[in-house]
């Protein structure tokens, strides 16, 4: 018979024996200092890890005997956890972007691409140059190589080509990893959208304080007769308008 519920205490990790389940009959204890205290017997090292108010978990099951550490369960996961979390924010490291590139890319998208692969590998993620041959293209094969050997000069800041680029197929393959952090060169896509936010608080800063634009002091007039005319002469200057007083 199936349970209705799951067990309250679920733990995503790998699965850990401790105490009574660990089935060596022989394990190497290590201490809550991380200190080697030796080999004895299961029995003897579950005693031990009570006597101190602790568990005795099993860390290298397949190590002869198995080692165990006397410490909290709870404490173990913690500790097991964090790893985990700083293991998954060093795996970006490992990932690879794909830029796509055409024998007679536009220079306008071959700058978009550029900054993309600038942005990655910033990231510090690996980027795949790919420049794919289409049709008779394939006869000119000059030419593609030309345009990767752009791509990767003008990335050699950030990057360098872990082998020249080479013909696969009807592409040009080449993989470009970044540079370490105190050789690379800065992100100037960063730089130009922090000079691009502070132009507007600049020309704020510059005007005085409650003063009114002068685009709309041109637009005040008092009385429209003094309002400049769009024609050479005011048809309506000579116009009588009669009121009731001269009526």
């Amino acid at each position: 018979m199936k349970r209705p519920f799951s067990p309250r205490t679920t733990f995503s990790g790998p699965f850990v024996r401790i105490n009574g389940k660990i089935r060596a009959k022989e394990v190497r204890v290590i201490g809550e200092d991380n200190s080697q205290l030796g080999v004895f017997p299961l029995s003897e090292a579950i005693t031990m890890a009570r006597t101190k108010g602790v568990d005795l978990v099993e860390i290298a099951p397949n190590a002869t005997p198995p080692v165990c550490r006397l410490v909290d369960y709870g404490k173990f996961r913690y500790e097991q956890s964090k790893k985990d979390k700083e293991h998954k924010k060093h795996q970006h490291a490992n990932r690879v972007k794909e830029i796509q590139l055409s024998p007679n890319i536009d220079p306008h998208d071959f700058g978009v691409k550029l900054a993309h692969a600038i942005d990655f590998l910033c990231e510090e993620m690996k980027v795949k140059v790919t420049l794919r041959f289409r049709g008779r293209e394939m006869a000119h094969q000059e030419f593609g190589f030309q345009t990767v050997r752009n791509f990767i000069r003008e990335v050699a800041p950030f990057a360098h080509p872990d082998a020249p680029p080479k013909l696969i197929g009807r592409g040009i393959n080449v993989m470009l990893s970044p540079l370490p952090r105190n050789k690379r060169a800065k992100n100037p896509n960063q730089n130009a959208e922090g000079q691009a936010d502070g132009k507007p608080d600049e020309e704020q800063a510059t005007s005085p304080a409650g003063a009114p634009p002068a685009a709309s002091e041109k637009r005040v007039a008092t009385n429209a007769a003094e309002e400049p005319s769009q024609f050479g002469q005011n048809p309506f200057s000579n116009l009588e308008i009669k009121t009731e007083a001269n009526s």
